[in-house]
């Protein structure tokens, strides 16, 4: 039985939870207490794996084949949550991936594909949940964001572009729904080690890290533990926020 109760009796989707931060969420929500509904596009068996061990941990737990991107599957992925828990109270949305090319280079397709994958399925999870946030007046919605999102990158146009929007919607959203009891907060990790990162030429790594005033890359971990707290009630009067967890890393 778990012992941890920050998040006890919570229900939570993480999207594109399966791999990299997303499972690393997924996890530290769990180990706090909560429910864990959470979704993968192709990676079945990693998914199937990662629900098993959380129901190990003694939480309810189910992996969902869904695309944030996709408006259809974004609204029939809400509903089918709402049957099987009963609930949701915490959204964080994850799903994401880059495509990166100079501008000069990259094609109408990249653009689109990181838009659809980063901002819109930020738009179409909380559209289709809303609704009942608003209903029961509690919520707490974390959308990832990243710092790029804030100083832009080279050859990350269209990410950094999609982050940024994701700050914004944040913002708006924070306003529309603080009087219905619902928080919304952003998080623009750093450089995170993860699989990805670890396939990076180490003298891309070094260069990066002589950027962080902390000396080193974040972990999966640290970045989790400040989404934990904003789905709690200990960030009870927090919202309309963006969270850098990059070591120091200037975002401006």
């Amino acid at each position: 039985m778990n012992t941890n109760t920050l998040l006890q009796g919570k229900i939570a989707l993480v999207t594109g939870g399966s791999r990299g931060i997303g499972m690393g969420i997924a996890r530290k929500l769990a180990s706090q207490g909560a429910d864990i509904a959470f979704t993968y596009k192709s990676s079945q068996q990693s998914a199937l794996e990662l629900q098993k061990e959380l129901q190990a941990m003694g939480v309810r737990a189910l992996a969902y084949a869904s695309d944030a991107a996709d408006y259809a599957q974004a609204e029939k992925l809400i509903e089918q949550i709402l049957a099987d828990f009963g609930g949701l109270e915490i959204i964080v949305n994850n799903a994401g991936i880059t495509r990166d090319q100079l501008l000069i280079r990259m094609t109408e397709e990249q653009w689109d594909q990181v838009m659809d994958n980063n901002l819109k399925s930020v738009f179409n999870v909380c559209k289709h949940a809303v609704r009942h946030l608003m209903k029961n007046r509690k919520g707490s919605i974390i959308n990832l964001s990243s710092v790029v999102g804030r100083s832009g990158n080279a050859g990350q146009s269209n990410y950094s572009a999609s982050k940024a929007g994701v700050i914004a919607f944040t913002q708006s959203l924070a306003r529309e729904l603080g009087s219905r009891n619902i928080r919304c907060n952003a998080v623009a990790p750093g450089y995170i080690e993860t699989e990805m990162t670890g396939q990076l030429d180490p003298a891309v790594s070094e260069a990066w890290n002589a950027k962080i005033p902390l000396g080193r890359p974040g972990t999966v971990d640290e970045v989790a533990e400040v989404i934990a707290f904003l789905a709690s009630d200990r960030a009870s009067y927090v919202t309309g926020q963006c969270w850098n967890v990059c070591g120091g890393l200037d975002p401006a």
